[in-house]
């Protein structure tokens, strides 16, 4: 093996992982410099957790002659299941569980026999595996992503030699932290928009975390909670409770997003959201997209649920338009990137008067005539007194004649 060449491979793979390129463009790059350096690598499999409401990880697969590496992500394997049978007839999971770090062995009969995950190198022509496992230290693990999983492949009938072997794990911390520097950064934009919204994520990220720092903007607000939620709380079993706010949750949710909104706050059985756009109609029209998108997606929800005989409900909807301030409030160390304003506080009072006005949906007289001709014909449902509001105000709904 070429030893210059190895000292610049892991001088390049520490400059891509400062610089944030793509796992894929890394690990491609990498192995085809590795084979350049004389290291008969035929297949490498790189594996780490992550921290995601979905995920519990992602691999990057490279195979030499392919066009690219490929990017995976997995579920869950502690939730039992076909997936956490997997993991545990992994040879990474036996590498783990051994307090090792690294494992080396033909793919032969006995091997295929004991560890699933060889099937497919083999059947692609690979003949030995060399499993490495670099530990992070407590001080830089998020979550569970305390080590990386590597697997490293040849299609030679003699496996790797010594040399080989060495060099493989001499590389291997350094593609570590690369890919580690990587995910980090994507852990990070997955948790801000997880936790924030796509729109204050992105703020935040950019650096837009001081404290009373705020934009004045114009937006279509969108305020919804759920029909009958305290009479459900108090009947159902407690433990149908979460569920069933997840799974309105992500009807929801679903909906604002798909239709260009952004979900600020989910509060209880409530959720607050903003549409923008340059012309006020067509974000009016987002909102009212999304709003006939939920109540389609709650309709089939509820009848799955009444299938399996858990309680039902619907959702109650409040839209507005205004200007408000977005951005940084509360004390130094604990802040809130959100809206305020008085548009805030009467699309909640709007929402909370669907009850009384026997809709599903209202609308203020500012939504109706920024909606114009945009989107469908709301109708009057008269003057209503919104809670703290001095003046009564003409509310909408949907003409569903």
């Amino acid at each position: 093996m070429d030893e210059r060449r190895l000292q610049d491979l892991a001088t390049w793979i520490t400059e891509a992982g400062i610089a944030g390129t793509s796992e894929t463009d890394m690990v491609a790059g990498f192995c085809e410099r590795a084979l350049a350096a004389g290291l008969p690598l035929g297949t490498l499999i790189v594996v780490m957790d992550t921290l995601h409401p979905t995920h519990e990880g992602h691999a990057v697969k490279w195979r030499r002659n392919a066009a690219e590496a490929v990017f995976v992500e997995y579920g869950r394997t502690n939730q039992g299941g076909e997936a956490a049978e997997k993991w545990r007839r992994s040879a990474f999971y036996e590498l783990f569980h051994s307090g090792e770090t690294c494992l080396q062995a033909q793919l032969n009969n006995e091997t295929l026999a004991r560890y699933w995950d060889l099937d497919f190198p083999h059947a692609a022509g690979m003949r030995e595996l060399f499993a490495f496992l670099t530990r992070f230290g407590p001080a830089g693990s998020i979550g569970e992503m305390d080590c990386m999983y590597s697997a490293w492949y040849t299609d030679l009938d003699r496996g790797f030699n010594a040399g080989e072997i060495a060099a493989i794990q001499r590389l291997a911390p350094f593609l570590a932290g690369a890919i580690k520097c990587v995910a980090l950064g994507r852990v990070a934009r997955t948790l801000a928009e997880t936790y924030l919204g796509r729109d204050a994520a992105e703020l935040v990220l950019s650096g837009r975390i001081e404290r009373g720092v705020a934009d004045r903007i114009e937006a279509v607000l969108w305020f919804s909670d759920l029909s009958g939620y305290t009479k459900i709380t108090d009947s159902a079993p407690p433990e149908q409770i979460i569920p069933l706010l997840n799974d309105y949750a992500e009807v929801i949710v679903s909906a604002i997003r798909e239709h260009g909104g952004d979900v600020l706050k989910l509060i209880g059985d409530g959720a607050l959201a903003i549409f923008t756009a340059q012309e006020s109609s067509k974000a009016c029209a987002a909102a009212i997209a999304a709003a006939l998108a939920a109540e389609a997606g709650i309709e089939a929800l509820n009848q799955r649920r009444a299938a399996d005989h858990l309680p039902t409900t619907h959702m109650y909807l409040g839209l507005h338009i205004g200007e408000m301030f977005f951005g940084n409030i509360g004390s130094p160390d604990r802040l809130d990137f959100t809206i305020v304003g008085p548009a805030v506080n009467e699309v909640s009072r709007i929402a909370a008067l669907c009850r009384s006005a026997d809709q599903t949906i209202l609308a203020s007289a500012a939504f109706a005539a920024a909606l114009a001709d945009a989107g469908p014909r709301l109708v009057s449902c008269g003057r209503y007194a919104l809670r703290g509001v001095n003046l009564s105000q003409e509310l909408f709904t949907l003409d569903r004649v």
